[in-house]
């Protein structure tokens, strides 16, 4: 089970977009990467396709998981641990003791 999800809100704790939140578009757990929509864009030269046109685009790319921290109720970066609730492992934060919904 995987502390961070897709779906997940996060908020990014070092690099060029330190402060920023977004939500996990996919999760890399062999790379322990992650892709968040709006953070650590970068610029692409596309070849032409059928589908698509010739040009310079913006994408995502992943960021490392330490990186990022799920964002708590209150906003708040937190940390994810874990507990048996009702016979079921859960994801709790750390900062609040919430069971994160999942």
């Amino acid at each position: 089970m995987n502390k961070i999800r897709k779906g997940d809100n996060v908020v990014v704790l070092s690099g060029k977009d330190k402060g920023r939140t977004g939500e996990v578009l996919q999760v890399l757990p062999k790379e322990d990467r992650a892709v968040v929509r709006g953070i650590n864009m970068v610029k692409r030269h596309q070849r032409q396709t059928q589908t698509q046109e010739a040009g310079i685009i913006n994408k995502e790319a992943s960021i490392h998981l330490s990186n990022i921290a799920i964002v708590g109720k209150d906003g708040k970066p937190t940390r994810v641990g874990f507990q048996v609730v009702d016979g079921k492992k859960v994801r709790v934060a750390k900062r609040s003791g919430d069971v994160i919904d999942g």
